[in-house]
């Protein structure tokens, strides 16, 4: 029952911009957590951000912080990611997540193994 729908991928030119979007239907959890993790060719998937329910709480891999910043619309359920001074080395396909409260505020929420639901991810490319 439960989807999550990545949006806002494409192709862009180092330095640029990019808002990424992931829409959720159907039942999640009562308060779900969310994060978005993204995966280049040939290698594991790693951590980008993560977001409390509220909105309050954010945390993101030292490889985006300053640069990227997720919020979230709990009224349109919806989580972004905004993505700016992009490089090659942010090419990789970004996926939301949604998991359960308690695993944000126990620090597991770099983790892909605490989410629970999976978008198909949205495929953003940095050209040099």
């Amino acid at each position: 029952q439960v989807q999550l729908v990545e949006s806002g991928g494409g192709l862009v030119q180092t330095g640029a911009s990019l808002r990424l979007s992931c829409e959720a239907s159907g039942r999640t959890f009562s308060r779900p957590a969310m994060g978005w993790f993204r995966q280049a060719p040939g290698k594991e998937r790693e951590f980008v951000a993560a977001i409390s329910y509220s909105g309050g709480s954010t945390d993101y891999a030292d490889s985006v912080k300053g640069r990227f910043t997720i919020s979230r619309d709990n009224a349109k359920n919806t989580v972004y990611l905004q993505m700016n001074s992009l490089s090659p080395e942010d090419t990789a396909v970004y996926y939301c997540a949604a998991g359960r409260t308690a695993m944000y505020y126990s620090g597991q929420y770099y983790s892909p193994n605490s989410y629970d639901y999976w978008g198909r991810g949205t495929q953003v490319t940095v050209s040099s």
